[in-house]
């Protein structure tokens, strides 16, 4: 009884201390315009963060556990989705999504070779999958202003060899989900949302993340929650849940959760494969997995900002609006971000098209802005077929790229994350004005 009344009362002096350099070091940064940067993005957090990290690390619990099963349940609640599983970062949960799907245990499982119908415009870690997994992507073109394939171009996209639907909801602007979805239904075709740009956008009211069979998240410092790594894939269907922990998990055939043995309640009773009967279950493999499980340290910091979500939500849309006024005010010069009829978007940033002129190019302007300190970022890979890592890799392209060319030479994004303040947003504008009226 005293040895845990003295843990006690040293744990809640080192929290103290926490709060101290806290104040000390991370609280009140002032911004200085064209000294201080202007993110592109970052991770937003006080003392309670540090203060839940320090006391999973003082638990030494350090793979998954308690604060993971919190973080689940949290998530499980904000999108009505039953089954959130943790992994190491958003990259993995779109590895072990397509995986899961491989498993001869899932009706309808992709064998080697399908095709699975990708946007030419977006993040590698949505298309590498495909790859890795020996399908072929079909890569179709995007809308300029959405930044986003239409249905249409999915429908479009379809062969008898398609087995899949897998892209992102691009800087959290909605997929015409609904559509795609029902598409995807009527042709037996699984569908996996990357959601890693958009947790906590809406399309006709429903959480992006919720459409597909499996979605995907990711917590890295970027997105609108922050583990620092960490990702997870989200299911509503245990069969799949089972299949994506195996990949997760080693390949293995076991569901026991960490430190857990015999959940089964016959571990060793089975017949599986060519081993001896009633091998341990819980060194038995029935997939070529990996291990990508998220630490309970990480989930620790995720279990805090989840309280914060919402809010920050509601920040990124009211900072997207008013970069978007300060862009409406050179029609000749930009075009602006355009959300998905029917979506309220969670953005993840606010996209720039630099329409064709005599003055300057995208890489001149974002030149410019970078040498005031405002940060921006190409649209990630432009046009994918073009990134070096896929020279000469099997896959089929519908239609025209024309767009994904434009998206390439032309367009870039700027921040709209939490931390960006009313200063920030006023030293955009008075730079915007600068560069502008320069000719």
């Amino acid at each position: 009884m005293e040895s845990s009344k003295q843990q006690t009362d040293i744990k809640n002096q080192i929290m103290d201390l926490v709060e101290d350099f806290y104040d000390l070091k991370h609280k009140n940064i002032n911004f200085v315009p064209g000294i201080s940067e202007v993110p592109v993005s970052g991770k937003v957090f006080d003392s309670n963060e540090i203060k839940n990290l320090i006391s999973s690390s003082l638990d030494f619990w350090l793979t998954d556990g308690d604060y993971s099963e919190e973080f689940s349940k949290k998530m499980s609640n904000f999108l009505s989705l039953k089954h959130i599983r943790l992994v190491n970062s958003g990259s993995s949960a779109n590895l072990v999504s397509l995986a899961s799907l491989t498993n001869k245990k899932v009706k309808n499982h992709i064998l080697p070779g399908a095709e699975v119908i990708t946007t030419a415009v977006g993040f590698p870690t949505t298309v590498n999958p495909i790859f890795q997994n020996n399908m072929t992507p079909v890569f179709i073109d995007s809308e300029l202003g959405t930044y986003n394939p239409t249905a249409q171009s999915v429908i479009d996209a379809y062969s008898s060899d398609t087995r899949a639907i897998m892209m992102a909801h691009t800087l959290g602007n909605p997929l015409e989900i609904e559509k795609i979805k029902d598409f995807a239904d009527d042709k037996n075709l699984w569908l996996i949302e990357d959601n890693c740009d958009a947790l906590g956008s809406t399309y006709n009211g429903k959480f992006t993340g919720t459409f597909g069979d499996i979605s995907t998240l990711s917590f890295y410092p970027a997105h609108h929650i922050t583990m620092g790594e960490g990702g997870a894939v989200m299911t509503n269907s245990t069969r799949l849940q089972l299949s994506i922990d195996s990949f997760r998990d080693w390949g293995r055939d076991c569901w026991c959760k960490s430190g857990h043995d015999n959940t089964c309640n016959k571990r060793f009773d089975w017949s599986l494969g060519e081993l001896p009967y009633g091998y341990d279950h819980k060194y038995t493999y029935s997939n070529i997995g990996y291990n990508l499980k998220l630490t309970d340290l990480q989930a620790s910091i995720g279990v805090i900002q989840m309280d914060k979500l919402e809010n920050f939500i509601d920040l990124r849309r009211k900072n997207w609006k008013k970069i978007d006024s300060i862009v409406r005010n050179y029609p000749n010069y930009l075009s602006p971000h355009q959300p998905v009829e029917n979506s309220e978007p969670s953005w993840f940033g606010y996209a720039i098209l630099v329409k064709d002129n005599n003055h300057f190019s995208r890489d001149d302007f974002v030149k410019f802005l970078n040498e005031r300190r405002i940060s921006t970022r190409l649209l990630f890979g432009g046009n994918l077929i073009k990134q070096p890592a896929y020279e000469g890799k099997n896959y089929r392209v519908v239609g025209s790229l024309d767009n994904a060319d434009i998206v390439m030479n032309s367009t870039f994004w700027i921040g709209v994350y939490p931390g960006i303040t009313d200063d920030m947003i006023s030293y955009i504008s008075e730079t915007f004005e600068e560069f502008f009226n320069s000719f």
